[in-house]
């Protein structure tokens, strides 16, 4: 299926859509007040019966500054179609309509945009955190977010780890992390591309 097939025929339902300018997948700008609409149309009329995906961007500087990003796959068609809705709100509580009445599994695809990006979506059953602890006072990947992290106290000191400070930092804190290329492979350990968050800190000793 090539976009030429696909667009004049959702197009004809929903003038709204347009083409979205893509190396790989089809793909779709989806406005969100039509968004449920479009993706039961795509689910029952164009076989695009499973969602792969969904994610966020933020886009920084731009306008809207979030948008919601869906990958649907259809398994008669053997073909991948990209929906990307624009956020509405501001860029304190952006949203878009919830997807789980159309798929299920769209519960925990968007519980998890949520937390990394405050995207709400509006008509979830149990919008809440799922990586992050309840009340985290931050979205790990919007831009203003540092690499290394921000220092913040744990509500469990099980899984809290001692700073040379004594603040308490999420563990793991600096991605991205990258593995060295040229070494054996076992000596491949990824590590963190920032490791501002670790300067100073003493070393573990391996036996």
């Amino acid at each position: 299926m090539a976009i030429a097939d696909l667009l004049p025929e959702v197009s004809a339902r929903f003038p709204e859509i347009t083409e979205r300018e893509s190396l790989d997948w089809l793909a779709i700008n989806v406005p969100a007040s039509i968004l449920v609409a479009v993706m039961t149309y795509l689910r029952d009329e164009q076989g695009f019966d499973l969602l792969t995906d969904i994610s966020g961007v933020d886009w920084d500087k731009d306008t809207p500054r979030f948008s919601s990003v869906y990958h649907l796959l259809s398994t008669g068609k053997h073909t991948y179609l990209r929906v990307v809705t624009d956020c509405e709100g501001d860029d304190e509580s952006p949203r878009v309509p919830s997807l789980v009445s159309v798929w299920p599994a769209a519960n925990w695809h968007e519980r998890e945009a949520f937390d990394m990006f405050g995207i709400r979506f509006e008509g979830h059953p149990d919008l809440r955190r799922i990586l992050m602890w309840d009340d985290y006072p931050y979205f790990p990947l919007r831009k203003e977010f540092p690499l290394a992290g921000i220092e913040t106290e744990l509500p469990d000191p099980e899984v809290a780890e001692e700073t040379g400070v004594g603040v308490k930092a999420a563990p793991m804190a600096g991605g991205p992390f990258v593995a060295p290329q040229e070494s054996h492979m076992s000596r491949r350990e990824p590590r963190a591309r920032d490791e501002s968050w670790n300067e100073g800190r003493e070393k573990p000793q391996h036996q």
